[in-house]
């Protein structure tokens, strides 16, 4: 019988260099998440079908994530087990990022709104790809010890770059002197320009963690685990539906406090641009072209950077104050912020106090990025973590396809087409998932204490 030892435990720039990447995945995610409504407008997209639009990612994310978890898994490759993965998604995304700001030079083959939603879905298959072997990395070369660590370093990258990626379009427009209006049907000069560059900084980034970060061996990583049954392996890719019905019961419980945030999340990314431009600019509606309609979007720019930087920061403390408590508390904490920043902005008429609103919505963005991960990589089998990875992913996915399909009808059967009450909804939900998350059995809390 094979002696099962446990991982060394790394330096913190051998875990800083592990996750850089993720700085410039969240860099490109970023100019997605604060643009992507704006451009889908641009090109003819009513407000009530934005959502819709957006379906794009969940479903990929769905489909792709376990797939790649599940193969992530069984490569080896001269790059590692991980490696090959992000690395492909980096450069498939990096294209993506070029092409849609500029999906208006391609009408002559299709509307530019069928282009750029295409382009959208081909961006967040690409974000996919990359993005899930990341999560499993950091479980693949850490001790359970400094799970929380690495998860939170890496949380603190992801707010960095999507800092810069949520302002970089207000940078070019307010202080390089790049125009931020174009004319109609057309996507502004400022957010295009932004888009390159976050095009090169995802590939120079991805290429940094590939050359600086090193994967176990096969040999080396049995080492770290104890001998479990392969029989299943014989089923090869369908073994994931297995894999599904087999999940933890912590994953299971996780899944509730997942549904209810990131269907917050996903009204807060699709809506927050109308909701704000109407609601607090009190721009008409359709108005996607005028200069205060620009202002709005650039301002949402700005404070999508405010609560990823808040993220970035926070994220550096949540092992402590995991510790100082636990992690299920620190995560309640952390979502009932961010659900009384959301309910916040229904109250706010200056568009200057809605920082204070992402400074809570970054307190909870910061733990969703970090605290679910840090909880099921405890309960999961070592030799599973990419598979498992992946099919956690369906529980981030599947609310906001939900949301995709009935958000858009409960915005304009509801609330009369009033974008602000998306975000009203997504508060209460943030707080529901708080109240949840008390309920999850957190394995690696119970073997601690």
């Amino acid at each position: 019988m094979s002696t099962v030892i446990e991982k060394p435990k790394l330096s913190f720039w051998q875990i800083w260099n592990m996750s850089f990447g993720f700085f410039g995945i969240q860099f490109g995610f970023a100019l997605q998440n604060g643009n992507a409504s704006r451009i889908l407008q641009t090109f003819g997209a009513d407000v009530e079908h934005l959502s819709l639009f957006w379906l794009a990612a969940p479903i990929t994310g769905m489909i792709i994530q376990p797939i790649i978890g599940h193969y992530s898994d069984r490569t080896w490759t001269r790059l590692g087990r991980r490696r090959p993965y992000f690395l492909t998604g980096a450069i498939l995304a990096a294209l993506a990022l070029i092409f849609m700001p500029n999906a208006a030079m391609l009408a002559y083959l299709l509307p530019p709104i069928m282009v750029g939603a295409g382009i959208l879905m081909i961006m967040d298959a690409s974000f996919n790809v990359a993005m899930e072997p990341f999560r499993a990395l950091v479980a693949d070369n850490l001790p359970s010890s400094q799970h929380s660590v690495g998860f939170s370093v890496q949380t603190f990258l992801i707010g960095a770059g999507a800092v810069i990626g949520s302002w970089l379009p207000y940078i070019f427009s307010e202080y390089l002197g790049v125009s931020k209006v174009a004319s109609e049907g057309h996507v502004p000069d400022n957010v295009i320009y932004s888009f390159y560059v976050g095009a090169a900084t995802l590939l120079a980034t991805l290429l940094w963690t590939v050359f600086t970060t090193k994967e176990y061996s096969p040999e080396e990583h049995a080492r770290f685990q104890s001998q479990e049954p392969a029989a299943e392996e014989q089923k090869g890719i369908l073994n994931i539906f297995t894999d599904f019905s087999n999940m933890p019961k912590t994953m299971k419980q996780l899944g509730l406090v997942q549904f209810f945030s990131w269907f917050a999340l996903f009204s807060m990314w699709v809506f927050s641009t109308p909701a704000i431009a109407q609601h607090v600019y009190k721009v008409l509606p359709g108005d996607t072209s005028s200069t205060q309609y620009a202002d709005a979007a650039n301002w949402v720019g700005i404070l999508f950077g405010i609560y990823n930087g808040v993220s970035a920061i926070y994220a550096l403390c949540l092992p402590a104050i995991a510790r100082m408590t636990s992690r299920k508390i620190a995560h309640a904490f952390s979502l009932c912020a961010g659900g009384a920043g959301l309910l916040s902005i229904y109250y706010i008429e200056d568009p200057q106090l809605l920082i204070f609103s992402m400074i809570g919505i970054g307190l909870a963005w910061g733990s969703i990025l970090a605290m679910p991960y840090a909880i099921l990589s405890s309960s999961i089998p070592a030799r599973k973590m990419g598979v498992y990875m992946g099919i956690f992913n369906f529980f981030i996915t599947f609310p906001q396809i939900v949301n995709g399909f009935f958000g858009g009808m409960i915005l304009k059967q509801l609330f009369g087409g009033q974008a602000i009450y998306a975000l009203v909804m997504a508060g209460v939900l943030m707080f529901l998932a708080a109240l949840s998350v008390l309920y999850v059995q957190d394995q690696g809390e119970q073997d601690r204490g």
